[in-house]
């Protein structure tokens, strides 16, 4: 089974752009539960330009499924993810000023630091995935580290899917056999639609969890959060 996490930072941006509690990401987050979702994501970022830290307390008393928490394990990150007790923390390189992740870690390059960081939440009771490329050499890198799980950066699928879907598939599918390999349970995410999504799921070895968030919130749009949920794990079946 491959779980869908519903990543709700687009809706603490629609929040936050007339201030308030409109729409409430608390309810939101209740809400993907209620309508199928296994999880719920959030990637707060330091200048709280979607998801607030207040946010990431809020929300954690509601969650009944999976918590992740994804983000720059900076020490201020890396204290709060233990403090709220997330079920997941998704580790990714992201600068402060990014908008939006678009690489995944050198695991060679930071080994030293990654040890550091996971080793710290796993003593805390929290599993940990390390975002990553579909690179054989950065998944090997990964399982060096002690993390449960890599996320597969998908973004590059995506963007070829419509060209040659052969083609776009293939180095995801070499990763997540490399990862298997080395004992490492396989996550995705970035650019994940209801146009890719399935055949990604098929052909995807041992695919614990897809998070997705920038094209479910803007599916909702059109036809409503809890049928685009529902189409959504259709994809997964």
């Amino acid at each position: 089974m491959t779980r869908l996490s519903v990543n709700i930072n687009k809706i603490a941006t629609l929040r936050n752009a007339r201030g308030g509690v409109i729409p409430n990401v608390a309810k939101a987050a209740v809400d993907c539960q209620l309508f199928g979702a296994q999880g719920i994501t959030i990637h707060p970022r330091p200048d709280e330009r979607h998801i607030r830290r207040q946010d990431v307390y809020d929300i954690k008393p509601l969650i009944t499924t999976e918590y992740n928490i994804e983000g720059n394990p900076s020490k201020d990150f890396i204290k709060m993810v233990i403090a709220v007790g997330a079920d997941q923390a998704t580790l990714v390189p992201d600068d402060h000023n990014q908008l939006t992740s678009d690489h995944g870690w050198d695991t060679i390059k930071h080994k030293s630091f990654l040890i550091d960081v996971i080793s710290e939440l796993k003593e805390n009771g929290i599993r940990t995935s390390i975002f990553v490329d579909p690179d054989v050499k950065a998944i090997e890198g990964a399982a060096k580290t002690g993390t449960d799980r890599i996320e597969l950066y998908t973004e590059p699928y995506a963007e070829m899917y419509g060209v040659n879907r052969e083609k776009a598939i293939a180095p995801f599918i070499e990763a997540a056999k490399a990862a298997a390999d080395l004992n490492m349970g396989v996550n995705a995410g970035h650019d994940l639609n209801l146009e890719n999504l399935n055949y990604l799921f098929k052909n995807i070895p041992n695919l614990l969890e897809v998070s997705i968030g920038h094209a479910l919130i803007a599916d909702a749009l059109y036809i409503g959060l809890e049928q685009t949920i529902r189409k959504y794990l259709d994809c997964l079946k």
